[in-house]
């Protein structure tokens, strides 16, 4: 790669992109996780309304799929109601 100044500022641009995705991907997961952990199903529902919203979220972001995301709502729920 050359030196020019603008693809050095698209690398540190596309670097600091990363960063952002990467923490809300991480995000997702530990909301996630919480929610299967729980056995009560009162907390568990709380905790879903929480993952919900950060799914929800960072899909209308664009970080993950729009589908990829009801998936993750759909599972959720099925393991609500199986409680």
């Amino acid at each position: 790669m050359s030196a020019k100044g603008s693809e050095l500022k698209r690398v540190r641009q596309s670097n600091k992109a990363n960063l952002v995705n990467k923490s809300y991907k991480s995000k997702i997961s530990t909301a996630v996780k919480k929610v299967l952990i729980e056995k009560k199903k009162d907390l568990a529902e709380k905790k879903l309304n929480k993952a919900v919203k950060l799914i929800d979220k960072v899909a209308s972001k664009g970080i993950i799929h729009k589908n990829k995301a009801a998936n993750k709502k759909s599972s959720l729920y099925k393991y609500i109601n199986s409680l």
